[in-house]
């Protein structure tokens, strides 16, 4: 039994299998990101902008969805770490024209930002040789730096330690239950999502602690108004 991205079920694609309808350059991205660098993969809902008014609408079919084009589909299961090429082709074969979530809280944590203020930390934590994980640009201008399980728990004590917990920061993190969408999928019908840094085998399963890159991204936060 075959789904569509909005959960309607086509009959006449039954027994259709991955095979038949060919290896897409999402399985193959999903299979990266199981196989290669050890996460989970969601397959997610889409957006698409209608009208001259610029509204999104969501593939899930709900009216109003609260978050069209950023949100697992509720049917799907997720794709595991460790997930073959053949296991993510017949998973995503289920899903045509999904989009590539990933769970937030198990592999990662992920610091988010203003994308300026990112570019700035990151030029700063090059300079002065700090660890990194991967680090992600979305099309409405945001960084997200994946760090370590367990900093979205750590964060205001973090915060508070290094004398940050009382400045407004344009800075949170996400953790269990949240998800984010990989590159190069769509994110709410903006465009692409995309590598600043993107994972290697050394950095994908072992994302720095948060503590690491924290007091730079705040610095940076705090600074991002008073720069161009």
């Amino acid at each position: 039994m075959g789904f569509t991205i909005g959960g309607i079920r086509d009959h006449r694609n039954k027994g259709a299998g991955p095979r038949r309808r060919g290896r897409t350059p999402e399985c193959t991205t999903v299979a990266e990101y199981t196989g290669l660098w050890g996460w989970d993969v969601v397959p997610g809902a889409r957006a698409a902008v209608r009208g001259s008014g610029g509204r999104a609408e969501c593939s899930c079919g709900t009216a109003g969805c609260p978050a069209p084009g950023a949100h697992p589909l509720s049917f799907a299961p997720t794709v595991p770490a460790g997930a073959t090429l053949d296991d993510a082709a017949a998973a995503w074969g289920e899903v045509p024209g999904a989009a590539v979530l990933l769970p937030v809280g198990g592999a990662f944590d992920v610091l988010d930002v203003a994308e300026q203020a990112g570019q700035h930390a990151l030029v700063r934590m090059e300079r002065m040789g700090l660890p990194l994980g991967p680090v992600a640009a979305t099309p409405h201008g945001r960084a997200q730096f994946f760090v370590a399980p367990g900093a979205a728990a750590e964060l205001p004590r973090l915060l508070y330690r290094m004398g940050w917990d009382d400045a407004d920061l344009d800075l949170r993190c996400l953790g269990p239950g949240d998800h984010v969408t990989a590159p190069p999928s769509d994110l709410g019908g903006l465009g692409p999502v995309r590598w600043l840094r993107p994972p290697t085998l050394e950095t994908a399963g072992r994302p720095p602690e948060a503590r690491l890159l924290l007091g730079t991204l705040a610095y940076a936060c705090n600074r991002a108004p008073f720069c161009g």
